[in-house]
């Protein structure tokens, strides 16, 4: 079975951090997605995703972004519910997290910057420390230097 969603879309507020009780950050945040299509002269419709993002990533997110930043969000869909204050029972789905990716620079997302201006793009995940996207996938540790790799470890 898989359950995997990828989101690109922009905060409609400032991320929300708490931590438990046991000291762990929580980021709760909610991303607008544009939908693929729209009806002949009629406005762009877009959804409100609720998401939520754990540890490390959670903190970054807080930190490094703010409402209409433009981010990527990749992680799984998941059910909750509890009962309230009123005793109602109440149901929750949301995105939980793995990896958030910084989609535009800080000048493009303060409005500071120009349309042909370059996007660096930063990934944070929790389940590694924090680093650029392309550090995790081109095979080179964070400082630059080859990763030690013997040619009998290749697929190919």
């Amino acid at each position: 079975m898989m359950n995997n969603t990828v989101l690109v879309g922009r905060l409609t507020k400032d991320a929300d951090l708490r931590y438990t009780a046991n000291g762990i950050a929580v980021a709760s945040f909610t991303v607008a997605v544009n939908r693929a299509y729209k009806k002949e002269n009629d406005e762009q419709k877009a959804d409100f995703i609720n998401c939520v993002v754990w540890r490390k990533t959670a903190e970054a997110l807080a930190n490094y972004t703010k409402k209409g930043s433009l981010i990527g969000v990749e992680g799984s869909i998941q059910t909750r519910s509890y009962d309230n204050q009123q005793g109602q029972r109440v149901y929750v789905t949301e995105v939980n997290a793995r990896e958030i990716t910084f989609l535009e620079s800080k000048k493009t997302s303060a409005g500071e910057g120009s349309t042909n201006q370059q996007t660096n793009s930063q990934s944070y995940s929790s389940n590694s420390t924090i680093g650029s996207s392309q550090s995790q996938t081109t095979g080179y540790d964070a400082g630059g230097t080859p990763a030690d790799i013997s040619d009998d470890d290749l697929p190919f």
